[in-house]
């Protein structure tokens, strides 16, 4: 046995049998986690009281359906980044684009009650405020499941990773709080949600790479 044997073998004695990855497993344990999230706000009486008649509104629709894209997409994204030699600008990009388009789409259903009030009614400062830190709050549990994931995981390019990550995890988070946002002015939830959204994926860019620094 050469030098370079022993010593790969004096690395490799203590090493612990690594779990092999699989998607699905990944996947279900982050829709087990959301609706864990949708069942303590259904439990806690947090739903929206009027549910009932609006959830087959052409808002709701716009609402729920561009979140629920958004999310698909960008946990689909977020997942495939996290093993080599994945996680490309384009794939990023595309999802930056398709919320953009899915913002837009709001125009369609806004009406004309809405669009006549003055900007700052529509906007609703501190109600959208509080909007946007609820989302913040349902992303953070996703986003810590995403990291762990990420961390067991071998990315090529952390960063976008974790970029990757943050925007899955608030797509996520989002999509659950609608069942408790009042709002349907389709401005105010372009608006209050992006903030929100923005906010945990910025958080994921800066604090998920750290982890990963020799």
């Amino acid at each position: 046995m050469t030098s370079t044997d022993a010593l790969i073998l004096g690395l490799s004695a203590d090493l612990a049998p690594v779990r092999r990855r699989s998607v699905r497993r990944e996947v279900g344990a982050l829709l087990v986690l959301a609706a864990g999230e949708l069942a303590l706000i259904l439990m806690a009486g947090g739903m929206r009281p009027d549910m009932g008649e609006v959830i087959l509104s052409p808002f709701m629709a716009w609402k729920i359906g561009g979140l629920a894209l958004l999310a698909g997409v960008s946990c689909a994204i977020a997942l495939r980044s996290f093993a080599p030699p994945a996680a490309s600008r384009r794939e990023l990009a595309f999802a930056f684009a398709l919320a953009v388009l899915v913002m837009v789409a709001g125009v369609v259903v806004t009406n004309s009650a809405e669009s006549g009030q003055p900007l700052i009614e529509r906007l609703a400062p501190a109600r959208g405020l509080r909007c946007a830190i609820a989302i913040v709050v349902l992303s953070l549990p996703l986003m810590s499941l995403l990291a762990v994931l990420m961390r067991r995981a071998a990315p090529v390019h952390p960063k976008r990773s974790a970029l990757a990550t943050g925007l899955a995890a608030a797509t996520c988070g989002a999509l659950v709080f609608t069942v408790c946002c009042p709002a349907n002015d389709p401005l105010y939830i372009a608006v209050w949600y992006a903030v929100g959204i923005a906010a945990v994926a910025a958080a994921a860019r800066w604090l998920l790479p750290r982890r990963f620094r020799l």
